[in-house]
């Protein structure tokens, strides 16, 4: 961790050289030219410009498929005997990607510091003025440590960063998971009262590459991560999560959400919190993809989606096939490898199974990276409502949510810019009948209706959010995923409960480390875990 620190004190001159080569972010600068002392606005451009974030290849082929996605079964599994075994290399440039910029994040932990020394150093006047930047990059930075708590438990997060703070060089202690999150889920609050009566600036609106700078959108943004992270504690301290929960939904005058005005007919790039390509980027996944994984997933396409005549699936998935006498036959259905099939099986059937779809996943450099949607949002409420409030309340949010979810994944398919056939949208009886007829449709006892809001919550999240995928099956149990277990390496037969915290950082924050040495297991359950 010290040398992360270290790093630190170079951080404005390598944001400054790393963001003076793309032009979209050369023009968030008010200042470009000051290379070696950029102001506010351009450091939170950089912070928010963050490859962890956007759908990007490192991530989505060395994090994404390898760790979170196979342990929520929302990428395929290459069913070897290390599949459940984490990579150190990988999760470590993840964990280094937080606390240092120049890799493939932004180091967000500490670009945040150095935006609070800057900050502290300003006249009142400004400090005034440059408030609302401050308020949004607490909101950037919380959405992405809460993810570190999610994957690793207690981190670094009071003391890290302290270089380009306080001018003090230390390794930092591991701050307690729980209190993390009561801390997050507190600056929140604050954040969304805060720009529920803020007035945006010009500055804030140029250095914005998230929401333009509007108030309205950092508002619904800031309370719906805290909707996130209130239901996630919510099966272990149920008692707080239940009480904010309900105050928010009561009253959505004063708790706006990222709900998408609740209709099922939305438009995601408006209501979505999405992190768009710059418009330099021309890259997209299919590196990523037919380098780890592009085939379709047992349990959602062949369990979830498929017996309920799941619309998504046009978009979600191509039928693939075979070459035969020169030319391409086409599967004649949507239908994924069974999870238990060997290496040998994988490879020499895959054809007969469907891959990811092209238009909307393998080929799209217009591919957002996905903060938080309208459809995980009226989930969030459903579940609610089902296990606090009126269940029928709980029908209305759940069938918004899966219209929403179809709107959101046609919305996807339709920006692709290539050479592929954008997707007509289903039709309106179509949709229809899936909600209310199909095995999606809210029916059952109230556990049922539960395991469905679960379900469709992990269907939602998918291959590109992987990581809320995982941390959802941790905290709720469901879907019921079966995991191969023959053959595979002894200690990893299973998939982990957490990441284990990556040898160089137990090599260089050592002391620090003794103190949740005894934690450090993949078995050890998050905090939210039940």
């Amino acid at each position: 961790m010290k040398n992360l620190i270290i790093k630190a004190s170079f951080l404005v001159l390598g944001l400054a050289a790393a963001v003076g080569c793309k032009k979209d972010i050369d023009e968030k600068f008010n200042n470009p030219e000051r290379i070696l002392d950029p102001n506010l606005p351009g450091l939170f451009t950089a912070m928010l410009n963050n490859d962890r974030v956007a759908a990007k290849y490192w991530n989505v082929r060395t994090f994404l498929s390898q760790m979170p996605g196979v342990y929520a079964q929302t990428t395929y599994i290459s069913n070897g005997n290390t599949i459940y075994q984490q990579s150190d290399a990988y999760s470590q440039q993840y964990w280094d990607d937080f606390y240092s910029a120049g890799g493939n994040g932004s180091g967000p932990l500490t670009v945040y510091r150095v935006m609070e020394g800057k900050f502290n150093s300003l006249s009142a006047t400004e400090q005034a003025n440059q408030k609302i930047i401050m308020q949004a990059a607490k909101v950037v930075l919380i959405e992405q440590a809460a993810k570190m708590v999610d994957l690793w438990g207690d981190i670094p997060y009071s003391e890290a960063g302290s270089l380009p703070a306080n001018s003090t060089i230390s390794n930092p202690k591991y701050d307690e998971q729980k209190a993390l999150y009561t801390l997050f889920i507190s600056d929140l609050a604050s954040a969304a009262t805060f720009f529920k009566s803020a007035t945006t600036t010009a500055s804030f609106a140029k250095s914005d590459i998230l929401l333009k700078g509007d108030v309205a959108k950092w508002t619904r943004y800031a309370n719906s991560l805290r909707l996130r992270l209130l239901m996630r504690i919510s099966k272990t301290d149920e008692a707080t999560a239940r009480t904010a929960v309900l105050q928010m939904l009561g009253d959505q005058t004063n708790f706006p959400l990222v709900d998408g005005a609740n209709s099922g007919n939305y438009n995601p790039a408006n209501s979505d919190v999405l992190l768009q390509p710059l418009t330099t980027s021309v890259s997209d996944l299919h590196d990523a993809f037919f380098e780890g994984s592009w085939y379709a997933t047992d349990y959602m396409l062949n369990t979830v989606m498929a017996p309920a005549n799941d619309p998504r699936i046009p978009v979600l998935y191509d039928k693939f096939g075979r070459t035969v006498g020169g030319k391409f036959v086409q599967n004649a259905t949507y239908r994924a490898m069974p999870v238990t099939f060997t290496t040998a099986q994988q490879e020499s059937s895959f054809a007969d199974y469907a891959v990811l779809d092209s238009g909307t996943f393998v080929f799209n450099s217009k591919l957002p990276g996905i903060l938080i949607t309208a459809s995980e949002v009226n989930l969030l409420k459903a579940e609610a409502y089902e296990r606090w409030g009126s269940t029928t309340n709980a029908k209305t949010a759940y069938d918004v949510a899966l219209r929403q979810s179809v709107a959101f994944y046609y919305y996807l398919n339709s920006i692709n810019t290539g050479a592929f056939v954008k997707v007509d949208a289903p039709t309106t009886a179509t949709v229809d009948a899936w909600v209310n007829t199909s095995t999606a449709a809210y029916t059952g006892a109230s556990a049922d209706k539960l395991t469905k809001i679960y379900t469709q919550k992990w269907a939602h999240f998918g291959v590109l959010q992987s990581t809320e995928a995982w941390s959802e099956y941790r905290r709720t149990g469901f879907p019921v995923l079966t995991f191969p277990t023959n053959g595979k390496q002894t200690g990893f037969e299973t998939p982990p409960t957490r990441l284990v915290y990556p040898a160089k950082e137990k090599s260089l924050n050592s002391a620090n480390y003794q103190a949740v040495q005894a934690k450090d297991t993949r078995k050890t359950k998050i905090f939210w875990m039940p």
